[in-house]
Parts: structure tokens; sequence; C-alpha cells
């Protein structure tokens, strides 16, 4: 019997409160997109929801290979006929800083790609390597929309988001809030243009940038 008829599905609240927030900045910002990779979709429940709200779009999943059960379980269920098999893909510094495993061929030109709640737990080296990454993944024009709290001239935008931060290096001393100015500099330096920070819900954004 297969790992996934005998693991329970996994279920994230936060995805359940901030689904459709995120979904009004996709509708806008991925309306004229086609192929969507998402890089980290945890349990798989934006998937579900934003492939199904948004037909047009295939919706690729990615995570760490102890994640794919989970996210295939969301999948399997939901049938939706524009969300193919998760693939393996995690921000790594070796051999040189980038996203592994290279997707395969024909899916490694993607005209849209959304991040949610992962570069705070990544470490820095490991986001420097996330936006090292996109380059070889990345269409010639691309939109890239990541959610998750961010700091701002080096300041924490609320008490909750500090302590917050406190409990991620608590946990993993390698992880916290990023300061905007330094993820955006590392955008610009695979050539996208930020064309919006949009406030979301709970003291998070959405950074949106654009290249083409």
């Amino acid at each position: 019997m297969p790992a996934d008829a005998t693991t329970p599905k996994p279920f994230a609240p936060a995805c359940e409160r901030n689904r459709e927030p995120i979904l009004s900045v996709l509708r806008t910002h991925f309306a004229d997109a086609r192929h969507v990779l998402e890089i980290g979709s945890g349990t798989g429940q934006h998937a579900v929801h934003f492939a199904a709200a948004m037909p047009w779009l295939q919706w690729q999943c990615s995570d760490q290979a102890e994640h794919l059960p989970g996210i295939r379980q969301w999948l399997d269920d939901a049938g939706l006929p524009n969300t193919p098999p998760p693939l393996e893909l995690g921000a790594r510094t070796t051999p040189s800083p980038g996203l592994y495993p290279p997707p395969p061929e024909g899916r490694r030109d993607h005209d849209a790609i959304f991040s949610a709640n992962t570069l705070h737990i990544m470490g820095w080296p490991e986001v420097e390597a996330f936006f090292a990454g996109l380059a070889r993944l990345m269409s010639a024009q691309v939109t890239v929309v990541v959610y998750g709290p961010f700091n701002y001239d080096g300041t924490f935008s609320s008490p909750s988001n500090e302590a917050f931060d406190a409990w991620l290096k608590a946990r993993d001393a390698r992880s916290g809030i990023r300061d905007f100015e330094a993820v955006d500099a590392l955008a610009q330096a695979v050539g996208l243009g930020l064309v919006d920070d949009i406030a979301m819900p709970a003291n998070n954004r959405c950074l949106v940038w654009r290249r083409g």
C-alpha cells in the first residue's frame, strides 16, 4: 500500500487563513501567465485552491522530497487537470548556489513563480541560492510573487513579527525575517524589477517582481 494511503493529509491552518488575500493578488499579477512554478508548496493546500480558482494556469508544485507525499495527497484528492505531479526542488548552496535538482527539460520555462512563507525558514545562504536558481527556471518574461513577513530599514513592522522572529531563531538560529532591501537586491541581480509591494493581513507582504 502506498505511504500516502496511510499517512494523514497535512493541514496548515495559516494556508486557510491567507489563501483568499493571496489569491486576490495572484488573479491580478498572474492574469496573463500560463505556467506557474510554486517553490516550497508545503502541504499543497495553496496549490489546489489557486489552481481551481485560476484554471488557465498550469500550477507546478515543488518542494523538498519529504513534503512531496503530502502534496500528492492534496493534488490527488482535488483531481484538477492543471496540477501535474509535484517536483523535488530545494534551495542549496552546493555544488553551487541554486535550486536542485534541476527540473526536467520542458519544465524550466515558467512565466510565473510563486513562493509563500519560505524565505524566513531558510538560512540566508539558501535565500541567496533561491534567487540564484531562478535564472535557469524562468522565461524571458516572468512575474515572481513572494509572500511572507519582511523588515524594512532593518526594523520589524510589528511587535508580533518581532516575536515571531525570536521564535524562528530559537528553533533555528539560521532562520529569521528577512530585510526587504536585501531580498530586493537579490531579485535585481537576476534581472527582476519590483512592480508591487502589497500589505497583507497579519503583517505579511506580497512582493511582486517582473522581468520583460
